[in-house]
């Protein structure tokens, strides 16, 4: 698919790197099975051919309008269609720029934009764990799905003194503890935190870094999440230099956002080359504990005959590109797992998606419950923040993160 690319634009590099990227499209549609939104709604313009052509459209001069936004906003920025290209397509980056064009050319409407520096403002900043906390308080007085998604909120934290090591370690990572997750789910950070210890390897947590800039990113503002970035590789740094192995994320979209730190920073001459080094550090837990099983196993209790299912996020598979590799780790480490028919559609998730496109990510979840259950496990473990949540409204059955899972098989002590 070759563009005419506007005489506007051409002096852009997002728009002539658009232009390539699409050139690179052979139209074959291997991308389609994998495309949860075509998958659930059937329409072309709902699958990566469909919006390929209309960002193609606007690189060409084109003004765009609704129906231009109502397909883009209804991807779900999963990457799928990534995994399934046999041309190397990169629609995540075409993504972003046929949203910046649209936005440039004609600007959603004043409320909606609102409604987007709302969530964006709630989700990343202290409210959010404020109003977590109260809506514990009144659960029963709650609708049952919602109540699910908040989680039980009384595992120990991070920096629980229960939850490190006994001695110094040799070994120290930093963590990223992010915005969402510490509020949904604290107990995640502390499974990994003590899966790590087992095996002689601390945790650092550096108070100044936050939010890693992905929910910036996907609800129209980018250059917040640019600012989030260098914000977060100023923290780090000195750290990484001072002999930190490694940046440790837990949660797989927030990982996938950090590890694109190089790409989306590129450009900046001051923080090119540290958010280069940053994302080439970025590690998930699962690659920090690939090289330490067989000391892990002999820390930990002997699995029992629960069979659980794993629920491979798509930030996991596509963005980090680590497809397999809690599946490996679990079933090196005892897990009896059970196979996942269309593992690699969505479970409709995706970041804020839930929140704005609340009926199309309902039905993608009931799907996907649908195919993970299809094997009656005990439980269904993630490697995502937003997964776990989503999926817990609606499932029968516990949903947790894997590393919750596995340190449940650890000594009480840690030790």
């Amino acid at each position: 698919m070759q563009v005419r690319l506007d005489p506007s634009l051409q002096d852009l590099p997002a728009a002539r790197a658009a232009a390539d990227i699409i050139g690179q499209c052979v139209h074959c549609g291997f991308c389609l099975p994998a495309c949860a939104t075509y998958q659930q709604l059937g329409d072309e313009l709902d699958g990566p051919r469909g919006r390929i052509y209309l960002i193609k459209q606007l690189l060409e001069g084109q003004a765009g309008g609704e129906i231009t936004r109502v397909h883009l906003d209804r991807c779900l920025g999963c990457r799928a269609c990534e995994s399934a290209c046999p041309s190397g397509v990169r629609y995540g980056a075409l993504l972003e720029t046929g949203h910046a064009l649209l936005e440039a050319r004609s600007p959603r409407p004043a409320q909606r934009r609102l409604v987007r520096w709302l969530l964006r403002r709630w989700l990343t900043g202290p409210w959010f764990a404020a109003s977590v906390t109260v809506a514990r308080r009144v659960r029963p007085l709650l609708p049952a799905a919602l109540g699910r998604r908040l989680g039980q909120g009384n595992a120990v934290s991070w920096n629980d003194r229960a939850a490190r090591p006994a001695a110094a370690p040799m070994r120290r990572v930093l963590l990223l503890a992010g915005c969402v997750q510490p509020a949904l789910r604290p107990g995640i950070d502390a499974a990994a935190t003590r899966l790590l210890a087992a095996v002689g390897i601390g945790i650092q947590v550096v108070p100044q870094a936050g939010c890693c800039g992905a929910i910036d990113q996907h609800l129209d503002a980018p250059a917040r999440a640019l600012d989030r970035a260098r914000r977060n590789i100023d923290a780090w740094w000195p750290q990484l230099q001072a002999g930190a192995e490694a940046l440790l994320v837990t949660a797989s979209g927030c990982g996938a956002q950090v590890a694109d730190y190089g790409r989306l920073l590129r450009g900046d001459a001051i923080y090119a080359t540290r958010a280069a080094q940053v994302s080439a550090r970025c590690r998930d837990l699962s690659q920090l504990l690939a090289g330490e099983v067989a000391a892990l196993r002999r820390q930990l209790a002997p699995a029992s005959d629960e069979r659980v299912v794993f629920q491979s996020p798509c930030t996991l598979q596509n963005g980090l590109r680590l497809g397999g590799s809690v599946e490996t780790l679990l079933g090196q480490l005892g897990a009896t797992l059970l196979p996942v028919p269309d593992g690699a559609l969505c479970c409709g998730s995706a970041g804020s998606y839930s929140l704005l496109h609340p009926e199309l990510s309902a039905a993608m979840r009931q799907r996907k419950i649908a195919a993970l259950l299809g094997g009656q496990p005990g439980r269904i473990l993630s490697a995502n923040i937003g997964c776990i949540a989503h999926l817990a409204a609606e499932s029968p059955v516990i949903v947790q993160h894997w590393a919750e899972w596995l340190a449940e098989r650890l000594p009480a002590d840690g030790r």
